[in-house]
């Protein structure tokens, strides 16, 4: 900001004596300052302290309305002791008389790498707050986790059994009703659940589940302008990986891919198989061979050039007026832990497109135990369940009852320890593990004093683990995730029953 062309060749002679870069926009005027505002978005102001029609004082005011951590610097020859100091408060960083140059190049490197600082500790603050709402999120999923799994737990058992009425086809309509919402409720608590806890545990994730939880997840956010489109070659491929990072991977791509959209587009998301040749990796990277999931978010926004394309992952560089630039980085990490590598293709105003590579390791096929229904009936064994829940532990019991399986409901530890004396110790043992007055694992433990050493499904969500740890040996020991399906348990307590024959 000066009207002196000669002045302003001495400010600027004095940053290229001292090897500092810069590009540099010369204005006099308000309405131009505020245009070089907008377009030019200086690192730095320096200016005069009066101009004809326009003062210092006052582009110090409009820059400080507009942002708070661009430094701003007087150069004046008329700047007192007094008015130094008002500018001061006022929000000025620093001041340099004209007669005293000298210092002009130090005080704008250190102008610059203070206000760096000063946005450095705005984003960790930004940061730290984030983390601390998303942590205060994570305690309230897991508050409501539990009780919200107790409500669904009915539906899912009701429905599979409505399901056994096919010669009723409004039982069996309504009994598949009911377990698709319970599935579908399910869905929900887990993927909020699982997103707000951030579990890092390796897992067999289903392609399906994982897509299904980011159409939960994007409910609400994706613009009636945008069209969104999902399409995938086989919804039941499942991989080792981490559905949690995945799934806030593709949900970061996504909601970028919708901001750059502002007028309407749309949005793919696909997945293919794939092999890929050696001389597809980078350097830096470890060529692997095998089959390759690829999966592609893709938009019709504005698109990237080759500058910012060569900057995508760089730690905190972002395009966005608020942000901090870690979203990429974070799903390039997320990628490459899962030992795949991650490819952008974008053109200015033709969109853009990043492709996810994951490795698929080789499985071996399914024994396939039994793919009808009639290895899921029970032999007439005996099986105790423990459930406090009335509804579910009567709802649970007429279910193994309907499958072949003598089942003995106990609402409490101890009654199925008073059950135990009275009827003999039974063949198998369905129990929760979220119990109050006698937990599942104290009551385990006294069956195994009482010469118990049968098979267990000891019913748990997998958010809250039992402790185990406390338990005496169990060798046919299986934690079953709640809340349960029918055909779940059913195939669980066949396979535990074999399993234990066979030892």
């Amino acid at each position: 900001m000066e009207d002196n062309a000669l002045d302003a060749e001495l400010v600027l002679g004095e940053l290229e004596a001292d090897g500092l870069a810069y590009s540099a926009r010369l204005v006099d005027d308000e309405a131009s300052y505020l245009e070089a505002l907008e377009s030019f978005r200086p690192d730095i102001v320096l200016s005069d302290l009066s101009l004809p029609g326009f003062s210092g004082q006052r582009a110090l005011e409009l820059l400080r309305a507009r942002d708070s951590d661009t430094p701003f610097i007087f150069v004046s020859a008329t700047l007192g002791e007094e008015a130094a100091i008002e500018a001061l408060r006022n929000g000025a960083t620093d001041y340099i008389l004209k007669q005293n140059p000298a210092r002009m190049a130090s005080a704008v490197r250190r102008a610059l790498s203070e206000a760096e600082a000063e946005r450095a500790a705005h984003r960790a603050e930004a940061e730290l707050i984030r983390a601390q709402r998303f942590e205060a999120l994570a305690m309230l999923a897991g508050g409501l986790s539990h009780d919200l799994r107790n409500l669904l737990q009915p539906l899912l058992l009701a429905g599979d059994s409505l399901l056994d009425y096919q010669d009723d086809p409004r039982l069996a309509r309504l009994g598949s009703l009911v377990r698709d919402c319970g599935k579908r409720g399910l869905e929900m608590v887990q993927s909020m659940l699982s997103f707000a806890r951030g579990a890092r545990r390796a897992e067999q994730v289903r392609l399906g589940a994982l897509t299904n939880a980011l159409e939960l997840l994007l409910q609400g956010s994706v613009p009636r302008a945008v069209a969104m489109d999902m399409t995938l070659d086989d919804p039941e491929l499942t991989f080792e990986g981490n559905h949690t990072e995945l799934q806030q991977c593709l949900l970061n791509l996504c909601l970028n891919a919708i901001q750059a959209m502002p007028d309407g587009g749309r949005l793919q998301i696909t997945s293919s198989r794939c092999a890929l040749p050696d001389d597809f990796f980078l350097d830096d990277e470890e060529p692997q061979e095998g089959e390759y999931l690829r999966l592609t978010v893709a938009d019709t926004g504005h698109g990237m050039d080759e500058d910012t394309l060569e900057r995508l992952f760089e730690p905190f560089f972002t395009t966005k007026q608020t942000g901090t630039g870690l979203g990429l980085l974070s799903c390039k990490r997320i990628v490459a832990s899962h030992g795949g590598v991650m490819r952008v293709e974008s053109e200015p105003g033709e969109g853009t497109a990043f492709h996810l590579y994951l490795p698929l390791a080789l499985q071996d096929e399914a024994d396939g135990a039994g793919s009808g229904e009639d290895w899921l009936q029970g032999e007439a064994e005996r099986v105790l369940v423990v459930i406090e829940e009335a509804a579910q532990l009567s709802l649970l019991a007429d279910m193994l009852d309907a499958y072949g399986y003598q089942a003995h409901g106990s609402q409490s530890g101890t009654v199925a320890l008073q059950w135990i004396e009275a009827q003999g110790l039974p063949d198998v043992v369905v129990m929760d593990a979220e119990m109050n007055l006698f937990t599942g694992v104290r009551t385990l433990a006294a069956l195994v004093d009482r010469g118990y050493a049968g098979p267990v499904l000891l019913l748990a969500r997998p958010e809250a683990p039992p402790r185990l740890e406390e338990l005496p040996s169990l060798e046919h020991l299986h934690v079953v995730d709640k809340p349960v399906t029918a055909r779940g348990l059913l195939q669980t307590l066949r396979l535990a029953l074999k399993n234990s024959e066979a030892t």
